[in-house]
């Protein structure tokens, strides 16, 4: 990690132009038709239904809640703790990180996501599995504008390198010719979790389908009480995610992969940085993304910065 923050901060912070907008060869897609799930959510312990249902190309990702539409767009991003939170006109959604990994990989670009029972996101079982399968249940079709056209999708390349980092956690992006992901985390105090690293390269919908979309969101069990109490995870519980004690170990074994923990952080990443979108474009950069003991809030200060040339086109 110390090599990683040593080549990087031989650039400045924010590069001139840091990302191009260019043209993947590929057409804008929605679904065939609407699909729902349901289940109980993290935060509030509502008992929520989300219905993701088709959209024109150029609409991009929308969430609907109480008849407010939200943008999945980095404007709407609202800092808040242990989830990512979107908030427009004093209206909130929570918790839209897995559901947007999903639809990011699995190449939903379009799509009206309507909200009931409650401003969040249900958590199902921790992870996006059955995002994704809820989406390949209805399948996918390429979108049409108002007027039948299609549109050529794009995506943000990284051309410079971009950093930050926060007392020891530490996240950039650098230049690639494909989508790569390392993230590494470190829980000492936690030693059945301890340091991991996982990396991903040629992130694609196959290799996340089977590697990273399973992975079950985590916590430390002695944490919980103290959450709990600040109105947080009012949700969660053994069902819907893996938790783990400083002195006992994994309390519900057993782990997908026995790095599951920071596989999820990664499934966390990719819907982070799909808030980069617009327009029904590909979120997530085209470049290698490092992350050390990041977390939803570090993600969004690297989405602000490489938003800042949002629509740099290819010259």
């Amino acid at each position: 990690m110390k090599a990683i923050r040593k080549a990087a901060s031989k650039f400045s912070k924010l590069a001139a132009t840091p990302i191009s907008w260019k043209e993947t060869g590929l057409l804008q897609q929605t679904l065939v038709s609407k699909v729902s799930r349901s289940g109980i959510s993290l935060h509030s312990g509502a008992h929520t239904t989300a219905t993701i249902c088709p959209a024109r190309a150029g609409e991009g990702r929308l969430f609907v809640c109480g008849g407010h539409k939200i943008p999945a767009s980095v404007d709407f991003v609202s800092e808040s703790s242990l989830c990512t939170t979107l908030c427009r006109d004093g209206v909130i959604v929570r918790t839209v990180e897995h559901l947007l990994s999903a639809l990011e990989v699995v190449g939903v670009d379009n799509c009206r996501i309507e909200l009931t029972g409650g401003n969040e996101v249900p958590l199902l079982d921790g992870s996006a599995k059955e995002w994704v399968q809820a989406i390949e249940e209805v399948g996918l079709c390429i979108a049409e504008d108002e007027n039948g056209n299609n549109i050529d999708k794009k995506a943000p390349f990284v051309l410079e390198p971009v950093h930050l980092w926060k007392h020891d956690s530490f996240l950039a992006a650098f230049p690639s010719s494909s989508v790569n992901i390392t993230y590494g985390i470190d829980f000492p105090q936690v030693s059945a979790i301890g340091c991991q690293w996982f990396s991903c390269f040629s992130l694609d919908r196959s290799v996340y389908t089977k590697e990273i979309a399973p992975s079950r969101t985590f916590c430390i069990y002695e944490e919980v009480e103290r959450l709990r109490g600040a109105g947080l995870i009012q949700g969660g519980s053994a069902e819907n995610a893996i938790v783990c004690s400083s002195t006992m170990g994994w309390l519900n074994p057993p782990l997908l992969f026995d790095d599951e923990p920071c596989r999820h952080k990664v499934l966390d990443l990719i819907g982070d940085l799909s808030l980069l979108a617009q327009d029904g474009h590909q979120g997530f950069p085209v470049g290698h993304i490092i992350a050390y003991k990041g977390g939803h809030s570090l993600h969004t200060q690297l989405l602000r910065l490489l938003s800042a040339s949002r629509w740099r086109d290819q010259s």
